[in-house]
Formats: structure tokens, sequence, C-alpha cells
């Protein structure tokens, strides 16, 4: 076989990688809800988010040791807790000033379409070879402001149906994290306890499904948010815990929650595409151009001006120090410009922002239009962002890319 052959051979084995798999269970359950019956879930949103989001959430968590996370994890945060509310603010700016929204509906819009889903970026990313510090950030900011536009959507609902000032519902989003957080910490290291005297992996693989769910559901239970007390019980369990458990408890733990999440992902893009109404898309074609608008707008503030200046600041700061004491440590380099462009187009919506758009009150004024918008942005995210991922990653050079 010539070298031409095996050439073009692999570049159509690239091409039909191009669509990953998540886009195409989303294009199989569009296609089922154009030509097949009027399916209605029979499963509420809140509940498929109970059920989706602790497994993907522990499973990732659970795998990435602190050694990984401690140096991306203050880029993390900025993504994840302010950078969420930069987004659904700017989305909240654009859609009221465009489509004759209230700003409080607008908001609403912005607050489910401004976090990142974790089952759209990690089966997308997964396929790409990018650095490990870089695949770790898109990996965690993806869980931790889940969890966080959760909480933002909540505040907003109130806001539009309760009318609750600005000033508690910023006071209530940032008690609900410190909380939830709290909560999971909690939670994690007395599982992580609790492991050290069983010696069983059998009854400690259960016990890793009970953290999971059970964090979550009891976060849930007392209005704070599951996602971010999963999260934080996985990531302490992962540190404090995983030194009690043998080899082969730690590979039955990884095998497994891998193939539940693998499962879950699955079946999340397959509901994404049934739950999506065409004629709701077709209605509001003009607000959801401006919506795709705004959260690219709005992921460029966050990436460029927010993480990209902090991490510039930073470097500067620490070249400063290093230069005025030389037994101080090495400086630290900012984040390569190639990262932040595959930062940027990682931000892909899907499950959860569906689901926060199922489960706007039934009375809701504009419910119809609010849904189509997002259920827009969410298709245009999966279908443009998510099967360019891997053009982007090796055209901006983030592949060798080194920080």
């Amino acid at each position: 076989m010539t070298a031409a052959s095996e050439t073009g051979r692999g570049r159509r084995r690239d091409a039909r990688r191009a669509i990953p798999p998540s886009v195409v269970l989303v294009l199989v359950g569009l296609a089922i809800s154009l030509v097949g019956p009027n399916l209605s879930l029979p499963i509420s949103p809140h509940l498929i988010l109970a059920i989706v989001l602790p497994g993907l959430v522990f499973e990732a968590a659970f795998r990435t040791t602190l050694e990984v996370l401690r140096p991306a994890a203050a880029g993390v945060l900025l993504l994840a807790i302010p950078g969420v509310v930069v987004v659904a603010a700017i989305v909240a700016v654009v859609l009221a000033a465009t489509t004759g929204l209230s700003l409080e509906e607008a908001f609403v819009v912005g607050a489910m379409v401004a976090a990142t889903d974790p089952a759209a970026v990690l089966s997308t990313f997964r396929r790409v070879a990018v650095p490990h510090r870089l695949a770790t950030t898109v990996e965690m900011e993806s869980l931790v402001n889940d969890g966080t536009g959760i909480v933002l959507f909540a505040v907003a609902l109130e806001m539009l149906t309760g009318g609750g000032s600005a000033g508690g519902a910023a006071v209530q989003f940032v008690v609900s994290i410190i909380a939830s957080s709290g909560l999971g910490l909690v939670l994690g290291r007395a599982m992580a306890g609790l492991v050290g005297h069983v010696h069983h992996h059998i009854t400690e693989l259960a016990l890793t499904g009970l953290l999971a769910y059970g964090a979550y559901l009891a976060a849930d239970a007392v209005g704070f948010s599951g996602v971010i007390a999963t999260l934080a019980a996985a990531t302490v369990f992962g540190a404090t815990g995983r030194g009690s458990l043998t080899k082969r408890t730690i590979e039955t733990i990884d095998v497994v929650w891998e193939w539940v999440a693998l499962l879950l992902t699955a079946a999340v893009f397959l509901l994404v595409g049934l739950s999506i109404a065409p004629q709701s898309l077709i209605h509001a074609a003009g607000p959801i151009a401006w919506g795709v608008v705004a959260i690219l707008l709005g992921r460029a503030v966050v990436v460029y001006l927010l993480l990209g200046g902090a991490s510039q600041l930073v470097a500067w700061i620490g070249g400063w120090r290093t230069e005025s004491n030389a037994s101080s440590g090495s400086r630290r380099n900012p984040i390569p410009l190639p990262w932040l462009h595959v930062l940027f187009w990682a931000g892909l919506r899907g499950a959860v922002s569906v689901a926060l758009a199922l489960s706007l009150p039934t009375d809701l004024p504009n419910r119809d239009l609010l849904q189509g918008i997002t259920f827009g942005i969410v298709l245009f995210t999966l279908l443009v962002q998510g099967t360019t991922a891997t053009w982007v990653v090796r055209r901006s050079g983030a592949s060798v890319a080194t920080a």
C-alpha cells in the first residue's frame, strides 16, 4: 500500500471521527422527535438531573488526584463561579436589548445556558490529545459550573416569579455554594474514614454509590446544590480515602464508574434530542441567533479577559517577586494563548440546560420562547462547536503547547 493511499485512509478515518458520538445521539433523538410519535418524558427533569449528574460528577472527581487538580484549581474556580455569573449577565443584557424579553426573563435564559455541560465536554474532549492540565481545567470547570449554574437558575427564577431583590439573590447564591461545599466535605471525609474499616471490594464499591447519590440527595433535600456537594464529597473521598482502598478495589471502582458514566452520557444525549421540539426552534429563530452571539461574547470575556488577564497578572506578580527575592519560588508562566482558544471553544451546553428549560413552571409567561432560545443555543454548541473541537485544538497548537 502506498503512502498516499495510507494517508487517504487516515483522513477518511479522521472525517468519520469528526462527529462525536454525543452529537450523533442528539441527532438521532431529533430525528425521532421529527418523524416519530409525540413522546413525553415519563421522568421529570429534576429526576433526570438527580440520576445523571451524581454519577458523572463522582466518576470524574474521584479519578482526578489533587496533584493533577492543584495547578488548575484557581482557573477552574474562576471560570466556574464568577465566570458563570458573567456569562449569564451578558446573555441577559443582549437578549433584553434585542428580543423584547424583560431583563428578569433574559437572566433566566442566561442562567440556563451559562454553565458548560460535563457530558458534552467530556464526550468531545476525551478524544482529543491535549495537555493534561488543560484537559483537567476543561473537565473540572464543566463539573463545578453545573452546580453554580443550577444555583444561579434557582435564584433567577425566584427573582422572576417571586420578586426577590438582587442583593438577597447574591447572598443566597454565595451561601448555597459555601454550604453545599461544606456538606460535601463532611460527607466525603466521613466516608473515607468508613472505608478504612471495610475490606471487601464490592462493599466499598457500593459505598461509593451511596456517597455519590447520597450527597446529592442530602444537599438537595435541605435546599443546597447537590452537584457541588457531590463534587466536594468525591474530591475529598478520592484524596483521603484512596489510601485505604486496595488496588483491586480501586480498579473495580474505576471500571464500574467509567461504564456508568458512559451509559449515562449516551442516555442523556439521546434525551436531549428527544426533548427539543423542532417547532420551538423555528418560532425562536431570531432570539436564538442573538443568544448564540451572547454566549460566544460572554465566553470570550470570561476566558480571554477574566482568566487570561488574571493569569497574566499572577505571572507578572510572580516575576516581580522573583526578581526582588532571588530565593523565592520560580515564576509561574501565564496560560498559553492556544489553551485559551480551546477553553473558549469548549463552552458546549447540553443536558443540564435542556433539563432546566423543561423544569420551567408551566404558567410562566413566555415559557415556550425561553425554552426555544435555550434549545437552540444547546444545538448550536453541540452541532457546531462539538463537531469542530478537534479542528480547533489542532489549528490552535494547544496539543503541543506547554506551561
